[in-house]
């Protein structure tokens, strides 16, 4: 009985034609990407960050593989244009108690058949003890997690671009 209620689900989403979202992506961005990161002269640091939430994310959403700008399909240039953070919530006596950590960035996307420019933004709530300063540990993470969440959001968009039919 299981196998055959088994059965049915799986038929019923595979005849949905659900397919997940790095499926649309790639038919904008293709199998091969490179990436950049330019560099904010006012926090080197976060650049690096950021660079590396980057490529985890194309390698690990997109599903595609990571190569020089020479040999990719796809070149996603990535800027920094602001790294803030908030306080969310406070404790009893007026000391920061959850800080809202916030990274925008401007994505331009360029390949032979086609140009995308895209900002995207990506948030990341995270606890500190009271009376407590934020600690580089937790701050790179915060950064690293708000980057993430940001590049989820223009692959979202990309994925949105590539599900709609072509135009004729």
């Amino acid at each position: 009985m299981k196998f055959l209620l088994s059965a049915v689900v799986f038929f019923l989403i595979a005849g949905c034609g659900y397919l997940p979202a790095s499926h649309y992506a790639k038919n904008i961005v293709g199998e091969s990407v490179s990436t950049e990161v330019v560099i904010s002269m006012e926090d080197p640091q976060n650049t690096v960050i950021i660079k590396d939430a980057v490529d985890t994310a194309i390698i690990t959403k997109f599903r595609t593989a990571l190569v020089s700008k020479s040999n990719s399909q796809t070149h996603l240039k990535f800027t920094i244009l602001s790294v803030g953070f908030s306080p969310l919530r406070y404790d009893a006596n007026g000391y920061v108690t959850t800080y809202r950590t916030t990274v925008s960035m401007g994505v331009e996307r360029g390949s032979k058949t086609s140009q995308g420019h895209y900002t995207v933004s990506g948030v990341y709530d995270f606890n500190i003890e009271p009376n407590a300063i934020i600690s580089d540990q937790a701050r790179f993470e915060a950064i690293r997690q708000s980057s993430q969440k940001a590049i989820d959001v223009f692959i979202a968009q990309v994925a949105a671009q590539g599900s709609k039919p072509p135009k004729e």
